[in-house]
């Protein structure tokens, strides 16, 4: 009796097992009917819905059902999907930064739905809305495996509104079909939903995803089911034309600048599954300013692409290459050149053309081209930019990509060297992606062409990540030839051979305040091929990190470093200094600390510290940041990085101070306005960017933008403007 007991346990056990593991489905039902979004889900045709719901807990368990359940009803027609969300919460205080489009963060309430309309678990649309409605919209890639692969750049028109009950708030979103590609004649879309509710301090999935996965991580979904087949796309032309008046002033050559400069973008849809973007004389004036960065390094750093011509589909063209040590194509080079003292200046676009999407369901392809003026009083070519990409599904979520770069001037300009006359990148990269996504990387390689160099120039890399609940091991290895170059990319340094090793063991405890900690141990080791393989650099970290339940978190971490100096280089930046010495070896380590509070809270801040050696001499670090929310209509925040560098004589000490406070105050869902005042001595500048913002209409925006810059070593004006800017997103 008890074998057979024990047997009957075992069954049962399995039967859960598996029951878990099938596929979670909704059926979406055909209407005739048209829902108003007013965020009230009282129209009777909502009682025709089928209900998606039980949630799972993402946090602080990764086990249970949620303890605040959610039920998503999604019905469609030829034109629109309709859904009506109910969210069960612990009371009223839900959390916002502000009543601004497109927000982000874990520390805030909000609901999101991921549709993955080609079940390819590689590409994913978002749509999502807060207690508030608010509302954002984002497109998802590489299968939503890191944070970089989140990009809420993207903008479509779609209407969705919110109501707050005691225990519960309601919402209601009508989303255009024509916002969606797909394949036509599809019945299934893969989705999935997760809610973040800040007052039971829970996350909550509708399909389970394991913890030691990104919570939008498009391997773990379940089956969205139409009634009827969906039909052909008739997505509009959006025509989306601007004005820009500017008034600048360059206080050093004591030059005033006025223009105004007209321009349009469009938006065809080709079929069902492919954009067709065109720009023409495009405005890629700042009216959002880049956050400084203290650079103590030798190399670039890359800054995020926010120009709305480059965002649909981005990751099938800036995807190629590992990320940090190469990439051929990043978007930011094009509208940018140097004058003939070196400085970074606007280079004129002409006009572009992009398409991209899905020839097949398993075929997505890219080509870009883009004309950019000449300048010849800075000594800058006309050139165009072009790129061809092709990526093809394997298995179920890898694939193969394919590219061709192509950089040339068409023209004969005598101050343009022979070298530069064109630069080629041709390149294959074969991504892996598991279907529970615990093994993924990459194999890759590229090659460069220049004039009368064809020999060599290889850029190649290898990865493999293991990722589980307890246990985590990256690997990579990639070499970088010293002739590599992709004008269009971003190259932090040639010449390279390096490797790199993370193993990471998690801990998860059954009770207390903490929810898991980790152990790290890192290796990352370069060495210069064309110098016989000389170690030239190696940081080697150990890392113990705690995260709490409470979503506030703590590390403290040991690094032993050495560098090699093939030049001359000051860390400081200091003009007119010594630099330290080349072909020197320098050993340095330092421990770094920090701690970062809930971000719940209305208060909310982060900190972290480094002490140590530095080259040949010391620095102690400190950098961080405090918000302060005034709910739900504005909040206050300080960004703030101090390094004391202190180096021997002869060379340069140096305080570098980045301090940036920011004020961002939302009148309403469609009034905004922000000021954001950066100081950073090490770029002897003190910026004031102030913008107001009207969006009179969707996705249709009138900025206010005032710029302020002065030096601050000798405290002058450096350079000052002011715009005035219509756009208008207009479908035809």
């Amino acid at each position: 009796m008890a074998r057979f007991f024990c047997v009957f346990v075992c069954l049962l056990c399995h039967s859960f097992v598996q029951s878990q593991q099938e596929t979670k489905s909704v059926t979406v039902k055909f209407i005739s009917e048209k829902i108003v979004p007013d965020g009230i889900i009282d129209e009777p045709i909502w009682e025709l819905a089928q209900s998606a719901d039980e949630f799972w807990e993402y946090f602080p368990l990764d086990s249970i059902l949620a303890r605040k359940q959610s039920q998503i009803k999604v019905l469609y027609d030829h034109k629109n999907l309709y859904i009506g969300i109910k969210a069960y919460s612990s009371g009223k205080n839900y959390a916002t930064q502000s009543l601004r489009r497109d927000f982000r963060g874990s520390g805030s309430d909000s609901f999101s739905l991921v549709f993955d309309t080609f079940n390819d678990g590689t590409n994913a649309f978002l749509f999502g809305i807060n207690p508030f409605g608010v509302r954002r919209e984002g497109l998802i890639a590489n299968g939503g495996t890191s944070q970089d692969d989140f990009n809420l750049a993207w903008d479509m028109k779609w209407k969705g509104n919110a109501k707050i009950y005691d225990d519960y708030f309601t919402a209601e979103m009508v989303i255009p079909l024509t916002s969606f590609k797909f394949e036509e004649g599809t019945t299934k879309w893969r989705f999935n939903s997760y809610r973040i509710e800040t007052q039971s301090n829970e996350r909550s999935t509708w399909t389970r995803i394991p913890q030691n996965q990104q919570i939008y991580n498009l391997a773990f979904m379940g089956d969205m089911v139409f009634e009827k087949p969906l039909g052909k796309s008739r997505t509009p032309l959006a025509l989306i034309p601007y004005v820009n008046g500017i008034a600048e002033r360059e206080f050093d050559s004591n030059r005033n600048f006025n223009n105004v400069k007209v321009g349009a973008d469009a938006k065809i849809s080709v079929g069902n599954s492919l954009n067709l973007d065109l720009t023409l004389n495009p405005d890629f004036s700042t009216v959002e300013v880049d956050n400084f960065i203290t650079n103590l390094t030798r190399f670039e750093i890359a800054l995020p692409e926010r120009r709305q011509f480059f965002i649909d589909n981005n990751d099938l063209f800036a995807s190629f290459g590992n990320g940090f040590d190469f990439s051929p194509f990043f978007s930011r080079r094009i509208g940018i050149a140097q004058d003939t003292l070196g400085e970074t200046i606007e280079n004129n676009i002409i006009g572009g053309v992009r398409l991209s999407g899905k020839l097949t369901n398993d075929l997505r392809v890219g080509v870009l081209n883009i004309q950019t003026a000449e300048d010849l009083e800075n000594r800058i070519p006309s050139n165009n930019n072009t790129m061809l990409a092709l990526q093809q599904r394997i298995f179920s979520r890898s694939n193969i990509g394919v590219f061709f770069i192509n950089k040339q001037s068409f023209q004969d300009y005598d101050f343009v060297e022979r070298k530069d006359e064109y630069n080629r990148v041709l390149g294959i990269d074969y991504n892996l992606a598991s279907k529970d996504n615990t093994w993924n990387g990459s194999f890759i390689t590229h090659k460069s062409f220049q004039p009368d160099d064809s020999k060599g120039n290889y850029a190649t890399s290898a990865l493999i990540r293991y990722n589980k609940r307890k246990f985590n091991v990256f690997a990579k290895a990639s070499f970088i030839d010293e002739d590599f170059r992709s004008d269009l990319g971003f190259v932090r340094r040639t010449d390279l051979f390096k490797t790199l090793l993370s193993l990471e063991r998690v801990f998860w405890p059954k009770k207390g305040i903490v929810q898991n900690h980790s152990f790290q141990y890192f290796t990352n080791v370069r060495w210069s091929p064309s110098r016989s393989f000389l170690n030239t650099d190696y940081d080697l970290r150990s890392r113990y990190e705690v995260n709490f339940n409470n979503q506030s978190r703590a590390s403290i971490a040991y690094t032993n470093s050495f560098t090699f100096l093939f030049n001359p280089f000051d860390p400081t930046r200091t003009e007119g200094a010594i630099p330290l010495p080349a072909n020197e070896n320098y050993f340095y380590n330092s421990v770094r600390a920090g701690y970062q509070s809930d971000q719940r809270k209305i208060f909310s801040y982060a900190i972290e510290s480094s002490i140590g050696r530095f080259f040949n001499g010391d620095r102690f670090s400190v950098e961080g940041g405090m918000t302060m929310r005034f709910q739900p209509k504005a909040s206050v925040s300080l960004m703030f990085n101090y390094d004391q560098i202190d180096l021997p004589q002869p060379f340069s000490s140096a305080n570098i101070w980045l301090i940036s406070p920011n004020i961002d105050i939302t009148f309403s869902k469609s009034i905004f306005w922000s000021t954001l005042i950066q100081y950073s001595n090490q770029r002897d500048n003190l910026g004031f960017n102030s913008r107001l913002q009207w969006r009179f209409a969707p996705l249709s925006d009138l900025f206010l933008v005032y710029n302020d810059n002065y030096f601050v070593n000798v405290f002058a004006p450096r350079f000052r403007s002011i715009n005035l800017k219509l756009s208008y997103w207009l479908n035809i």
